[in-house]
């Protein structure tokens, strides 16, 4: 039975950054799953795929959701996830300007406390807008922050660069956003 690569893509996102225990995974303190072991206990529960459906996943994500380790033989989710995890990304310089999507139901609260990783571990914030506002759109009617990320460099906040491009950090203060 052919398998649906964004049906396995969610499977691997739910696994990978939020419930790896509901398959009986172990991630590594850096978020890595052995990839056969994932295969061997995801088929066990029921979510049928091999190796060629997975690394298919992992080259056709628009979004580039996953990383393989340098040997072939692990995966991780880049980032969001909810679970502890340390991807062990160095600091870097981010670009002077970031951008963050979320919906205008959150504008007003997040204009007072800034954006905060809510269930997620850091922020995640965007090269340009049209990533933002597609964010955005999926949690209702887009709004678009500006984030200062130079001037929170300024300040000495941290920024990370995920595998997949996204810039991550641990909180915006409001003074950071327009």
């Amino acid at each position: 039975m052919p398998v649906d690569p964004i049906q396995l893509s969610k499977f691997l996102s739910f696994v990978l950054r939020h419930k790896p225990g509901e398959i009986g995974l172990t991630l590594t303190s850096e978020g890595w799953a052995n990839i056969d072991v994932l295969i061997e206990k995801a088929n066990a529960a029921g979510t049928k795929f091999g190796r060629a459906d997975l690394l298919d996943v992992v080259a056709t994500s628009d979004k580039k959701r996953f990383s393989i380790s340098a040997d072939g033989l692990s995966i991780r989710a880049a980032q969001g996830h909810s679970v502890t995890v340390e991807l062990g990304l160095p600091p870097q310089e981010p670009p002077s300007i970031l951008y963050h999507g979320t919906a205008t139901r959150f504008v007003d609260a997040i204009l007072v406390e800034g954006l905060k990783p809510q269930s997620r571990q850091q922020v995640h914030l965007s090269l340009d807008e049209a990533t933002a506002l597609r964010v955005g759109k999926r949690h209702g009617k887009p709004h678009i922050f500006t984030v200062d990320a130079g001037g929170m460099h300024g300040k000495g906040f941290k920024f990370f660069r995920a595998d997949n491009g996204v810039w991550l950090t641990d909180h915006v203060p409001p003074e950071f956003l327009a």
